[in-house]
């Protein structure tokens, strides 16, 4: 997008939130870079010019502005309604994976030479990898210094810095303020959320997560909680809690939505885990999609428009583990989501390792493939046929024969599914929907779906479903969660007695 300059100068014009994270400006005349939406007075068209990322702003030697904060946008909605090589990437570097495994590791995990990659992230992006994570670093050394007490030398290296000098440089560099000078101008900022004061809780980093309005939590939050695992999800005043399994440790992360906001707590083992945790907070809240296309998308069918119209911005809800989603997927198969939820936790019980929760009643992380592998499928009180399908799929994740995650190829993760004993049409395309991401994923053959379709006069029949859907195309990911909505299931809804805060 920021190649179309008249639409881009519209949006600054405007200060239109919708294009947040879509593309940033940067005014030659400051040498400063902003979001669409920054409330300064915008400047002549003749001095803005347009990048796609913030790393392309920096590269270019261009600063963050310090009353917008564009390095705190919503991610580019582009990363997560894409399956090829740069979005793969994308996804990638914001997990991290650049830091723990540099380029070449980046490079193994998309199949390409880091030549390559280099070359089509700077094709599209303007900036390479490096320039990508150094970007996302410099964002999360942000967030540590604004939210915590931690001395600054812990702070370089939780965010990724090989030297506490390169931290100094690059902060300075990126936000025109030393380490210390943002740490205290937070502090002083009236009303600042994430003031310097220091969480609630100790041990805990508070942050807000934000994300393109609008955003319908119901669904969202009541799908997570109703189908929570205990000991390893729940939820509790007013937020959905669970345990998450991390590169270097374990952590603990609380989400409640707020009006423009998602409250986002967390506790790691090892702050090193922040950039990583962050990443899988939002992509299990979708919190990158851009609700205004969708919706825009979905309102011309006009049996779908009263859906729309009546809770716009519903989300996908995701996974913080495409494996953990995987199992539970088969685990589910035919069967309630009490029922599944039983099973899930005698999983958790037997095999999963347990963790000290300092605010909640959780206690364990979901089991991983490898502690799954030597499962004894006569333990498990399921049908012959699904002992199979589960012990089949937990080999094949263990190996390494099927890789499910952020950066997969979602036909090729299709067709290696398709493959595996047990695994239906229905089982394949939830997986490809909540786990790979995949925002066209579809599920004619589903109960509800089938019931809700009945119900507004669309086909019934899963083919005839299908065609007609084709005019929802690329979202019918996010049509599936309007029609799920027309049920009274509890998925559906905020769960009882509680009250999102104001």
């Amino acid at each position: 997008m920021h190649t179309d300059t008249e639409r881009c100068v519209r949006a600054v014009q405007s200060k239109d939130a919708r294009f947040d994270g879509w593309f940033f400006t940067a005014v030659l005349t400051t040498r400063i870079y902003c979001r669409p939406s920054c409330p300064a007075v915008p400047p002549k068209p003749a001095n803005m010019t347009f990048y796609p990322s913030s790393a392309a702003c920096q590269q270019a030697g261009f600063r963050a502005c310090k009353r917008c904060r564009p390095d705190t946008s919503p991610g580019s909605p582009e990363w997560n309604a894409r399956a090829d090589t740069v979005a793969r990437a994308m996804r990638l570097i914001r997990d991290g994976v650049v830091d723990r495994e540099g380029v070449p590791g980046l490079a193994a995990r998309l199949g390409y030479s880091t030549r390559q990659i280099e070359r089509q992230l700077r094709a599209e992006l303007g900036a390479g990898p490096l320039a990508l994570a150094r970007a996302q670093r410099a964002q999360t050394a942000r967030v540590l210094i604004e939210t915590t007490a931690l001395p600054m030398a812990e702070i370089a290296f939780a965010a990724g810095f090989a030297s506490v000098r390169t931290f100094n440089d690059t902060v300075r560099e990126v936000f025109a303020l030393a380490p210390g000078e943002l740490r205290a101008r937070s502090a002083r900022r009236a009303g600042n959320p994430s003031a310097a004061a220091g969480p609630r809780t100790p041990g805990a980093i508070t942050l807000r997560l934000p994300y393109r309005a609008p955003l319908n939590p119901d669904n969202l939050f009541g799908h997570l909680a109703a189908t929570a695992v205990p000991g390893v999800e729940e939820w509790r005043d007013g937020a959905y809690r669970r345990t998450l399994t991390l590169p270097y440790g374990h952590g603990i992360v609380a989400l409640g939505p707020r009006p423009d906001h998602i409250a986002c707590k967390l506790f790691l083992t090892d702050i090193r885990d922040l950039t990583i945790a962050i990443s899988r907070a939002r992509w299990l809240l979708d919190l990158d999609a851009d609700p205004v296309a969708v919706d825009e998308q979905l309102r011309t069918d006009p049996l779908l428009r009263p859906l729309v119209d009546k809770a716009p911005g519903r989300r996908v809800p995701r996974t913080v583990d495409a494996a953990e989603f995987a199992v539970r997927a088969v685990l589910g198969q035919q069967v309630s989501t009490a029922a599944a939820r039983t099973h899930a936790a005698r999983l958790v019980t037997a095999h999963g390792e347990p963790v000290e929760d300092p605010e909640g009643g959780l206690g364990r992380l979901f089991p991983t493939p490898a502690a799954l592998a030597g499962l004894d499928p006569e333990a498990l009180a399921l049908p012959r046929s699904r002992r199979a399908t589960l012990t089949t799929l937990v080999a094949a994740l263990a190996d390494g024969t099927l890789r499910l995650g952020v950066d997969s190829d979602w036909d090729e993760a299709r067709a290696r599914l398709s493959a595996l004993p047990g695994f239906g049409p229905w089982t394949v395309e939830v997986i490809a929907m909540r786990a790979l991401g995949d925002p066209d994923a579809f599920l004619p053959t589903d109960l509800g779906m089938r019931r809700a379709a009945a119900g507004l006069g669309l086909p019934a029949t899963p083919a005839a479903l299908t065609a007609h859907a084709a005019a929802w195309r690329p979202w019918r990911a996010y049509a599936v969660q309007y029609l799920w909505a027309t049920d009274d299931h509890p998925i559906n809804f905020l769960p009882p007695d509680e009250k999102v805060p104001a």
